[in-house]
C-alpha cells in the first residue's frame, strides 16, 4: 500500500517498518532483524497478514461519523421498538453518545468506549450507563454487519455492576387497607397490579379487545420489551374488570382507564400510602408485591419470569426476597425426613461417644 515502507529514525537505531493494517490504521514498529534484508522480509511478512484478513472478510473501514452511523441506527430501530423505547434510545444518542463521539466511526477504539463508561460513570447511576452501554455495542455491532467496520470496538467493555433491584411489598392486610383507602376509580387498576403483575402502562394502554374474559386472560400485544405476552386472571382481576361500566356504545377499541393519565394514577396512589403512612411504597411496587406474593405461594422464578415478562431470570431472581415467616416454614418441611417434629430435636449422642469426642 502507499506509504508502506522501511525507514530509519535519527533517535533510533535499526530500521523501522511501516504498514496499513486491514483496518486501514497506520502501523508501525522496529524491525526486530539487524540488516535491512531481515527488515523487508518482515515487512512481506506483515503484507501478506493483512492481505489474508482482509480476505477473510476484514475490509477496510468506512468514512462514516459516528453521527452518520447513529442516523442509520435510528432509522434501523424505528419499526423495531415501541414509541417510548424508540424516544428513549434516540435520547441518549443526542445527548450523551454524539456528543462524546465526534469522530468516524472508524476511530473509535476500546480505550475510548472504557472511557465513555468512566465519564458516565460520574454523573449517571449503573443501570443507566448500562443502558447507555448497551445502545452503544447494538449501534458497533450493527456496523459491523452493514460493513462499516471490520469488527466492534466495544467487545470485552463491560458494563458497570448494578446493584439489586429494589423490592418493597405489602402483606394482605395492609393491601386491604391501602385498596378501602383509594378513590374508587382507581381500586380497579391497583387490583390489576397486584393480582396481575402489570405494569402502570400496560394497564392505561389496556383495550377490551385485549381481554378474554372466556379463557381468564388479558393479550397483551407489545409490552416494554417489545414483544407480546398473555396475562391471566383470577378471580380478583375479573371482579375488577367487570365492575367497570360497559355502555352500548363501548367498542372493542376503547380503552377502560383511557380517562386517567400516569401522574393521576401515581398521585392518586401516593395520597392513599400516605393516609394509612405506609412509607417507601410506589406503584410500581404493587408488581413486586405481585412476584413476591407468587414465591410466598410456592411459584417457581420460572413461572414468576414468564408471569412478569421477563427475559432474564436474573430479574426475577430478586422476588426471592420473602418474609422470615414463609422461609422458616419452607425449611421446616424438611423435618419430616428425619422423623422429627418441628423444631428439629438434635438427638443426644451417648456419654461414652461425648467423652470420646471430647479427649479427641
Amino acid at each position: 500500500m502507499r506509504g508502506d515502507g522501511i525507514f530509519r529514525r535519527k533517535d533510533r537505531e535499526g530500521h523501522w517498518l511501516s504498514w496499513v493494517d486491514a483496518q486501514g490504521r497506520r502501523r508501525k514498529r522496529k524491525a526486530r532483524g539487524l540488516t535491512l534484508g531481515e527488515a523487508r522480509a518482515e515487512l512481506q511478512a506483515e503484507r501478506v497478514r493483512v492481505r489474508k484478513a482482509i480476505e477473510l472478510g476484514f475490509a477496510p473501514p468506512g468514512k462514516d461519523t459516528f453521527s452518520e452511523i447513529s442516523e442509520r441506527y435510528l432509522a434501523h430501530q424505528r419499526h423495531r421498538l415501541t414509541p417510548k423505547e424508540y424516544e428513549r434510545q434516540e435520547l441518549i444518542l443526542e445527548n450523551h453518545l454524539k456528543p462524546f463521539f465526534p469522530v468516524r466511526l472508524a476511530e473509535i477504539r476500546r480505550a475510548d468506549v472504557q472511557r465513555y463508561v468512566t465519564h458516565r460513570s460520574a454523573d449517571a447511576a449503573p443501570g443507566t450507563v448500562r443502558k447507555e452501554l448497551n445502545v452503544l455495542k447494538h449501534l458497533l455491532n450493527l456496523a459491523v454487519e452493514w460493513e462499516v467496520i471490520p469488527m466492534t470496538p466495544a467487545h470485552g467493555v463491560k458494563s458497570p455492576k448494578v446493584p439489586p433491584g429494589r423490592v418493597r411489598y405489602l402483606q394482605a392486610t395492609e393491601l386491604r387497607a391501602l385498596v378501602d383507602a383509594c378513590p374508587e376509580w382507581l381500586n380497579p387498576i391497583v387490583c390489576l397490579a397486584v393480582t396481575t403483575g402489570m405494569r402502570r402502562s400496560e394497564i392505561l394502554g389496556l383495550r377490551w379487545l385485549d381481554v378474554d374474559f372466556a379463557h381468564g386472560r388479558i393479550m397483551l400485544p407489545q409490552t416494554k420489551n417489545g414483544e407480546g405476552r398473555i396475562v391471566y386472571l383470577n378471580k380478583s382481576a375479573k371482579a375488577a374488570l367487570q365492575s367497570l361500566s360497559v355502555g352500548p356504545d363501548t367498542k372493542p377499541t376503547d380503552r377502560p382507564f383511557s380517562v386517567y393519565t400516569p401522574e393521576q394514577v401515581s398521585v392518586g396512589f401516593l395520597r392513599a400510602c400516605r393516609k394509612l403512612k405506609i412509607a417507601d411504597f410506589h406503584f410500581h411496587d404493587l408488581r413486586h408485591t405481585a412476584a413476591s406474593w407468587l414465591r410466598m405461594a410456592g411459584a417457581d422464578i420460572h413461572t414468576v419470569a414468564q408471569i412478569l415478562g421477563h427475559k432474564d431470570l436474573r430479574m426475577a431472581a430478586r422476588y426471592q426476597h420473602l418474609s422470615p415467616a414463609f422461609m422458616a416454614e419452607a425449611v421446616g418441611r424438611l423435618d419430616p425426613l428425619f422423623g422429627l417434629e418441628s423444631p428439629l430435636e438434635v438427638p443426644q449422642l451417648p456419654e461414652a461417644v461425648e467423652a470420646e469426642a471430647v479427649s479427641a
